[in-house]
């Protein structure tokens, strides 16, 4: 669908994971991401597409060469994609992923709690919007 994207797929509402997109756009020098909510299309229809089910939505999902890759994993892959200092993060590829999941099950279970919630999905300001689907 867009074979020449890496794409990630993000909770809209969730503020660490709207911190975590604009931290994404800030060091992506060469706007390689484009980044969609999942509670919008076109999210929904790639995330039927890859298998995934509107459950995941507690997970970020990243797509990048016909692969898709969740939760510590797309975090790890979205970093080493990002060049510079934060590849080093993906030598953490070794560990397994039961580990690393377990981690990142616990920021995602309480992420509203901690970093909270918006009423509606981000709005990309006009800087980023052709970064969005």
């Amino acid at each position: 669908m867009y074979p020449d994207s890496n794409i990630i797929l993000f909770d809209g509402v969730c503020n660490l994971c709207n911190s975590t997109v604009r931290f994404i756009i800030r060091h992506d020098k060469k706007g390689i991401f484009r980044f969609a909510p999942m509670q919008k299309e076109p999210a929904i229809t790639l995330m039927r597409a890859s298998g995934l089910r509107m459950k995941n939505m507690d997970s970020i999902v990243y797509i990048r060469a016909n692969k898709t890759y969740q939760k510590s994993k797309a975090v790890l892959y979205i970093l080493r994609d990002l060049k510079g200092l934060w590849q080093l993060a993906f030598a953490c590829i070794i560990m397994p992923a039961f580990i690393a999941d377990f981690f990142y099950d616990i920021i995602a279970k309480n992420r509203y709690k901690v970093f909270g919630k918006r009423e509606s999905c981000m709005i990309p300001d006009n800087e980023i919007l052709e970064r969005f689907l």
